[in-house]
């Protein structure tokens, strides 16, 4: 049965990972100084690791100084500084059990000048999101088109930030290729319009997802993992579905399959959903495509839920539930009654008030 699975064991790559639930990776805009989260946020971390979480995930980490930025008070991991913050985060993971990953990405065209320190906004088309900026209240810049050497340039960025993340000590790292964000960009035709060698078919719109994995891959050694994370939605326009259909999803999965990864992880809004009038939900797509562990998440809140996903996957993530409730894996444990929580309940992830 699926619901023996949630609390045993599973081999990810050469890790054990304790159970079948994990803090998943959630944006932040906490850090003050030197591109380095508060310290409840980093305890945050902490404390879900000690409070039974088999993956705990970092929020995501922006690639470069230029252009990657697409939210003030962002983080990053190229200095000797931030890497030693990290690794006390790191350890202290490590002591309560669980596997760390941090996440990666370059937020293109989602982004505005005043944000990055070249005050650049760049992506694959001079194509803009239709909806305003939350955060100005203003449209989104048209983008900079990308150059082969503004590519060079980005992937180079991936690669410092994955060294960075190795140096300090982490289990794994994720490459952030979903949300619309840049890599997101490049997969889809709703915002690729080129007509080079990274735009147009599937193959094309794919190579740059390959080129920062191929690049990547090196930075980190055989015995910990690297994990490339998907969806079909964004953060803006996010009612304009990413991939054509089914069939061009599942022809990503199987090209990022053949990539040496360790797994997929897939973001969607409700696990249980069907996509695109497939029937199925992502999590099964993705199965049929591929032979890669699948990590999911999309309101994954209690037991029930969390065996339900389980049933295409072999990791459950969390989002606002393990933000909002440090004991919910002792609660999911319990089979407690638990609360679906709101987008505007975890509205306090970009406040000041500490997290609990």
């Amino acid at each position: 049965m699926v619901e023996d699975l949630l609390f045993t064991p599973f081999q990810l790559g050469r890790f054990t990972v304790k159970n079948r639930l994990g803090v998943a990776p959630m944006t932040r805009m906490s850090s003050v100084r030197d591109s380095i989260p508060r310290r409840d946020v980093l305890d945050f971390l902490v404390t879900r690791a000690k409070n039974g979480a088999g993956i705990v995930y970092t929020e995501a980490i922006v690639t470069d100084y230029e252009s990657a930025q697409g939210y003030p008070g962002q983080a990053r991991i190229t200095t000797q500084r931030q890497i030693d913050v990290w690794s006390r985060v790191v350890e202290n993971i490590r002591r309560h059990g669980a596997v760390s990953i941090m996440q990666i990405f370059h937020c293109g065209r989602m982004a505005w000048p005043a944000v990055n320190p070249a005050g650049r906004v760049i992506a694959p088309s001079a194509v803009s999101p239709q909806q305003d900026n939350p955060l100005t209240g203003q449209p989104y810049p048209i983008p900079e088109v990308m150059s082969r050497f503004d590519i060079g340039h980005v992937i180079a960025g991936f690669v410092e930030t994955a060294r960075g993340a190795m140096a300090a000590g982490f289990d794994g790292v994720e490459i952030h290729g979903a949300h619309g964000y840049l890599i997101s960009q490049f997969l889809s035709a709703y915002s690729n319009q080129r007509t080079d060698a990274y735009g147009g078919t599937v193959e094309r719109r794919y190579r740059f997802a390959r080129e920062v994995i191929q690049a990547v891959r090196p930075m980190v050694p055989e015995e910990r993992l690297l994990l490339f994370r998907i969806s079909n939605w964004g953060v803006a326009d996010s009612q304009i579905s990413l991939f054509a259909d089914a069939d061009e999803y599942q022809e990503i999965i199987g090209r990022l399959s053949r990539e040496p990864i360790d797994a997929l992880s897939v973001s969607t809004y409700r696990y249980s959903d069907p996509a695109f009038d497939s029937g199925r939900t992502m999590a099964r797509l993705t199965r049929e495509a591929t032979s890669l562990p699948i990590l999911i998440c999309g309101q994954i809140h209690d037991r029930a839920s969390a065996v339900d996903a389980l049933r295409d996957a072999e990791i459950a993530l969390s989002a606002k539930t393990a933000l909002l409730n440090p004991d919910w894996v002792e609660e999911m444990r319990a089979g407690k009654a638990m609360p679906r929580y709101s987008a505007a309940d975890a509205n306090v992830a970009y406040t000041t008030e500490p997290l609990p």
